[in-house]
């Protein structure tokens, strides 16, 4: 079952406002909880980090900026 276009906003929102910051805080924890590695690698993997965490809402994401493709013309 697909998500309305309200649905998506919705998600795509509070993944953003309470998801992101939660996955930044571990992400950094985590890679804290090493040694500190060579500033390449550490850059590396925070960049890798930063792409991974939207793979699984992409479907979420898409459209978000268009408009309301649900509502009537007017």
């Amino acid at each position: 079952m697909a998500l309305s276009y309200k649905a998506r906003r919705r998600l795509s929102l509070l993944l953003l406002v309470v998801g992101l910051p939660v996955y930044v805080v571990v992400s950094i924890t985590v890679v804290g909880l090493f040694d500190r590695p060579p500033f390449w690698l550490e850059l590396a993997i925070y960049v890798a980090l930063g792409i991974l965490w939207a793979m699984p809402f992409k479907a979420v994401f898409a459209g978000i900026g268009q408009a309301d493709p649900d509502r009537d013309a007017e």
